[in-house]
């Protein structure tokens, strides 16, 4: 075959799939849309909030926080879950075998000593070494648990194993809740016809942000374009993303920062997977296909009000690290589960959600370097045609940054964190450097994750926090 032809084929077949992925952009928008809309018109009722606190009948909740060096943030972070805005919760912090000062300095601020009482395990988990619990009356809902370095997964499943409440909320320790953040993500829980297995909400980014005794008191935007950018990369993952998905009933991924599950059925589920990197995706996925083999109606929630705050990296190869376990995280739950591809026995999962996460969050990393090797040979052919070239990528660049632009108009009619209008323009600003700077940098940290998996990498890489300092108001 003459090899003109197969080069035509080729550019028509990446014309196709970026037509597809943008059509996808498109209806998720629109599905995101009309979920924030019904959701502000239901359910964003501060009297509602109000009268829930009031009430005797809501569900004790076990607030499970997993540390691996930590001592940034750990006190700071512990002590805004005790001011949580909840009636009954207890918060179970597990020690992953920290190398740093996390344990002791856990120990000594909250005064603890260990408790020696019986506990029954569930699932299987590294040693625990030791259970800590508070002298003072003030902190007798918190429990310190220490145990063998296992990984995230692991340490979760010790932390279910010792929860004493039926409903789990998994957090990451660096993470700020809102005041109010475990009484809207308990909401689906609550009279609703089907069993709701988990329950999930929006992360937003806390670097820069004015914190004071645990709290979040006025949201303020980071200077470095690294974490804007992932500000942009939130907004479009979570409110034109997640809320689609959570609209077609199609979510197969909760944040591990902050999500809510029902205890017994992780415990069914066999809990969290140690053998991954990307747990939280894999139990949820995990879940919701045992409840379709029993044909038991189930539901998962998703909350679109900004609940949790966290630390993104602000250094590219932290970044780097985060987004290559990422990717093999994806990979090893797709793979896992490659069953339910293409399969009508799961329903929305198994027609539309996992083909969506293979082909376009797995694949498309893959399909976009193909294209930039592609255009490379054709440059060296002498094929290249520059004007379609120029129109193409001008088309591209101007698709990812207005999708940018309406993720911030989003984010400003549903909720309004960033109330500055500096900030509103220096977002939109960030929105245009971001197709040029950031996002090939995410590529290529997705691209080596795949060679990673393939070599059997499965460690998650060192994430070095800087710590949620306060800076000087100005």
């Amino acid at each position: 075959m003459n090899y003109n032809i197969l080069l035509e084929i080729a550019s028509w077949l990446f014309l196709t799939y970026a037509a597809i992925i943008c059509s996808g952009y498109l209806f998720a928008a629109l599905f995101s849309f009309l979920e924030i809309k019904n959701y502000k018109r239901i359910y964003n009722l501060p009297q509602e909030e109000t009268a829930m606190l009031q009430s005797f009948n809501l569900p004790s909740i076990s607030i499970l926080a997993p540390a691996y060096n930590e001592e940034a943030n750990v006190v700071e972070n512990v002590k805004s879950l005790l001011t949580l805005a909840y009636p009954s919760y207890e918060i179970v912090v597990i020690n992953d075998g920290s190398r740093d000062n996390t344990l002791q300095k856990l120990i000594d601020v909250f005064d603890m000593v260990i408790d020696e009482s019986p506990r029954y395990n569930k699932l299987e988990t590294k040693k625990v070494r030791a259970v800590y619990i508070s002298r003072h009356k003030a902190y007798k809902n918190l429990t310190l648990i220490d145990k063998e370095n296992g990984g995230k997964a692991d340490a979760l499943n010790v932390g279910i194993n010792n929860c004493k409440n039926d409903i789990i909320c998994c957090i990451d320790v660096d993470c700020i809740l809102e005041n109010d953040a475990l009484l809207k993500l308990v909401k689906p829980f609550l009279n609703n016809e089907k069993k709701v297995i988990a329950s999930g909400g929006i992360i937003r980014v806390a670097n820069s942000c004015i914190m004071e005794d645990g709290r979040i008191i006025e949201v303020r935007l980071p200077d470095k374009f690294i974490a804007r950018a992932q500000i942009l990369e939130y907004f479009r993952a979570f409110l034109m993303g997640r809320m689609a998905w959570s609209r077609l009933d199609g979510l197969l991924l909760i944040s591990g920062a902050f999500g809510m599950f029902d205890k017994k059925t992780a415990i069914e589920a066999g809990g969290y997977n140690t053998q991954t990197v990307g747990e939280d995706m894999e139990l949820l996925v995990r879940m919701r296909k045992m409840m379709l083999l029993r044909k038991e109606p189930y539901s998962v929630g998703f909350i679109p009000d900004p609940l949790c705050w966290t630390e993104v990296p602000q250094q590219w190869n932290i970044l780097y690290r985060q987004r290559n376990r990422w990717t093999r995280g994806n990979i090893e739950t797709l793979w896992t589960h490659r069953d339910m591809l293409f399969n009508p026995k799961f329903k929305v999962l198994g027609l539309l959600s996992t083909p969506y996460w293979l082909f376009f969050e797995w694949l498309a990393p893959i399909i976009e370097f193909s294209g930039i090797l592609f255009l490379c040979l054709l440059l060296f052919l002498g094929k290249l045609h520059w004007l379609i070239f120029f129109s193409f990528f001008t088309v591209a660049y101007l698709f990812s940054v207005l999708y940018s632009i309406t993720a911030i108009f989003f984010e400003e009619y549903s909720f309004q964190q960033y109330k500055k209008p500096q900030y509103i323009f220096k977002l939109i600003r960030t929105a245009f450097m971001e197709p040029l700077f950031y996002h090939p940098f995410v590529m290529w940290a997705a691209i080596r994750g795949n060679y990673d998996l393939i070599r059997g990498k499965k460690s998650w890489g060192a994430m070095t926090r800087t710590g949620l300092t306060n800076p000087q108001k100005k």
